[in-house]
């Protein structure tokens, strides 16, 4: 496996920031912005991972997937809703009959430092409770001292865990892998463990997902596709606020792996923040004009 990883091709650090920036460029029409806007709210993974998190927050938080903006029945519900185990059986509740989907983070999130086992019980916790989605972490620690063993067997005990009724996200905590070259070898050592996605960040970190990563991740899930004939889902998370950074991402999304993950069911935003900007844009594009700062909810 070490072999492997390492005969993988060498990043061209400055190529991939350049190609990065340039599809940043690109100009998105009043049309095609709308059907875009659509689709970003269609893959947020509305987020709440706090220890202040309350049953209450967790429901509202399921209300507005369910319903992101009250006033408009036809905008889109959001892909999930992603809470800490605990949370799975009120999140549950909160979105049932809506086909909004239950993640949860596990493995002794975010930092990822527990015994193997901790980590099983905490997937299984979840997905009794009934998780449609676990998010694990990695354990960096190992990944970097070369023990890339290590990380793969944790990854399929965490799938095995997942069992048939959970997909599974592995997050890599990009901002602490140190190099382009890890981030791609990160990637297939999750996809050839058996991840359904492959996720940048956890969000708690100082850098999180970047175009350059993702547009990284982007063509490995493509290059594995093309090699094994298995499609991985993509999902950047973490400092994606805006509608402008939004279409961004999905402007890589087409011009790298292809339309085929255009679609909540391969690609996610794993962000909160990001639902209000784009409910914002939404209306703007409908009635010409920005609603008040008391138009969306402050989760």
């Amino acid at each position: 496996m070490r072999r492997f990883l390492h005969g993988l091709p060498g990043v061209d650090a400055v190529g991939l920031e350049a190609r990065a920036a340039s599809l940043g460029t690109r100009s998105i029409k009043t049309t095609a912005k709308a059907y875009a806007i659509d689709l970003a709210i269609s893959m947020v993974d509305l987020t709440t991972l706090e220890g202040a998190d309350t049953p209450g927050k967790v429901r509202a938080l399921g209300a507005k997937a369910v319903h992101p903006d009250p006033t408009d029945r036809t905008t889109p519900t959001t892909a999930a809703v992603c809470v800490y185990p605990d949370m799975v059986a009120v999140a549950k509740e909160a979105v049932a009959g809506s086909g909004v989907k239950v993640a949860s983070v596990a493995t002794a999130f975010p930092a990822g430092r527990a015994a193997l086992g901790v980590k099983l019980a905490d997937v299984r916790d979840a997905v009794a409770a009934g998780a449609d989605e676990i998010d694990m972490v990695i354990d960096r620690g190992a990944f970097l001292a070369g023990d890339y063993l290590k990380v793969y067997d944790e990854i399929t005990a965490v799938k095995e865990a997942c069992g048939t009724s959970a997909r599974l996200k592995v997050i890599f905590e990009t901002g602490e892998l140190s190099t382009y070259d890890n981030i791609r070898r990160a990637s297939w050592l999750g996809m050839m463990a058996g991840a359904d996605f492959i996720k940048t960040s956890t969000g708690k970190v100082a850098v999180n997902a970047t175009p350059a990563n993702t547009l990284l991740m982007l063509e490995a899930v493509r290059d594995f596709r093309a090699q094994t004939g298995v499609q991985v889902g993509v999902k950047p998370a973490g400092g994606i606020r805006t509608t402008k950074d939004a279409i961004k991402f999905l402007v890589l999304v087409n011009e790298t792996a292809g339309q085929d993950w255009l679609d909540n069911h391969w690609f996610r935003f794993g962000a909160s923040s990001l639902l209000n900007d784009l409910l914002m844009q939404r209306q703007k594009l409908a009635t010409g004009r920005y609603s008040g700062p008391d138009y969306v909810t402050v989760d």
